[in-house]
């Protein structure tokens, strides 16, 4: 049986010091997924720019291609920054990932267009977003674990929460940026070279994480670093592969109805509902900060029922509400109902989101934890949430856009078995 890793806080440090260990950690995570999340958000914008001109439609489904190819380089980032944070310590691992980032974005907003290098536009955007999403799938896998080794025990759900609160924080600034540049650049400059401006602002906050990260503390000890099994790939699926699937199960379903509710659902907005690109952004950001506000809450929730009770809460909801919801939207006319369908799928989120990181830590041992953490999200994710936007826009494109709403429904029964399955906190196992 599978038995939870309670490994004893960082020792030396008061409150305030942990405090800023996370503000630390979550910065660099706030810039890299704001970086992955403008591609997203502004790729109305400047679909044009990297593919031949035909519909809109088609030129989302392209640049969702893209998108999707980024994530299937997260598999090769959760291994190798997972065995760099085991093998070297999570600071270290951290501070690669946030340079990587930061290159890549600075490429993009330099970028020549179809127009004037041909196909070799296109294929640099693509091996941009390769070495990206190479650089986020090895952010999670060590700034999880870094934040469930900070963080005092009591207090792990509501500290490692911020994990999300920076993700969702970074992709909340991408939509902040939408509309601040909608209101301030016309539409046609916003096609032009406006969508350029996003970029060149994720690369500089990229210096300011940074400078934030290399303050942090190392929470990985020495000795467990050195042991011959830190780090292994092939001692992790000798050992702990039944716990690997788990996670790659889980996040699947979590991945996919989290990309599902915010990336897509902004295109869904637009495309499917007919709303215009300035009123999705304000819904989006609205629910968004919202969104933001809740992972606290239900991470602080978790401290006192547990991570198993939350995930079954989030598995047993996706299943219940997710077609009902996504079904009601398009016939809505109201705003305000619009706005609450969104935040209810948000709410549902939270109960995974919040406690995401911390789960799967505790699931392995140390000398494996980066790694551990890591490898299978970065495959979950990749094989489900990396494809959600591809998946969706192709129903849709065939006229069978119902179906996906009961492919996201159904990952929740997956989800559920998993979690039924997932140990009791007090047990405790040694590599």
């Amino acid at each position: 049986m599978n038995k939870l890793n309670v490994t004893p806080p960082v020792t030396g440090l008061n409150e305030l010091q942990r405090i800023r260990a996370i503000v630390g950690a979550s910065s660099g995570n706030l810039v890299e997924w704001f970086d992955f999340y403008v591609y997203s958000f502004f790729s109305i914008y400047f679909a044009h720019t990297f593919f031949p001109h035909s519909d809109s439609t088609t030129q989302l489904l392209q640049t969702a291609g893209v998108f999707a190819a980024g994530f299937l380089m997260r598999p090769i980032g959760g291994w190798l920054f997972g065995f760099i944070g085991d093998r070297f310590g999570r600071k270290k691992s951290m501070l690669i990932s946030v340079y990587m980032m930061c290159f890549g974005s600075l490429v993009i907003a330099c970028l020549p267009g179809y127009d004037r290098i041909g196909l070799v536009a296109p294929i640099l955007l693509l091996l941009v977003r390769m070495l990206q999403g190479l650089s986020v799938g090895g952010e999670y896998g060590a700034s999880a674990t870094y934040m469930s080794e900070i963080a005092t025990e009591g207090k792990k759900g509501f500290y490692s929460s911020f994990q999300y609160v920076t993700l969702i924080g970074g992709q909340l600034m991408a939509v902040l940026t939408v509309v601040i540049l909608q209101h301030i650049i016309s539409d046609e400059n916003l096609h032009r070279w406006g969508w350029r401006i996003p970029f060149l602002i994720g690369a500089g906050l990229s210096i300011i994480a940074l400078w934030l990260r290399k303050s942090l503390h190392e929470t990985s000890d020495e000795q467990k670093r050195i042991d011959k099994h830190a780090g292994s790939l092939s001692y992790l699926l000798r050992f702990h592969w039944r716990t690997f699937i788990k996670v790659i199960g889980i996040t699947a379903g979590g991945s996919l109805s989290f990309y599902t509710f915010t990336t897509y659902m902004q295109k869904y907005l637009i495309n499917t509902i007919g709303l215009d690109a300035k009123t999705s952004s304000m819904l989006m950001t609205g629910a968004l900060l919202a969104f933001m506000v809740l992972q606290p809450l239900a991470g602080a929730l978790s401290d006192k029922i547990g991570r198993k009770a939350s995930v079954i809460i989030f598995a047993v909801c996706l299943l219940l509400f997710t077609v009902p919801i996504m079904s009601y939207l398009p016939v809505s006319h109201n705003l305000g109902v619009v706005f609450l369908l969104i935040f209810l799928a948000l709410v549902i989120c939270s109960f995974y989101t919040a406690i995401s990181g911390l789960l799967k830590a505790e699931l392995f041992p140390p000398q494996l934890r980066a790694l551990g953490v890591g490898l299978p999200y970065a495959i979950g994710n990749a094989i489900f949430g990396g494809s959600a936007e591809f998946v969706a826009l192709s129903l849709k494109q065939s006229g069978h856009e119902s179906s996906f709403f009961w492919y996201v429904a159904a990952m929740g029964v997956v989800v559920l078995l998993i979690s039924l399955t997932l140990p009791n906190k007090e047990k405790v196992e040694r590599l």
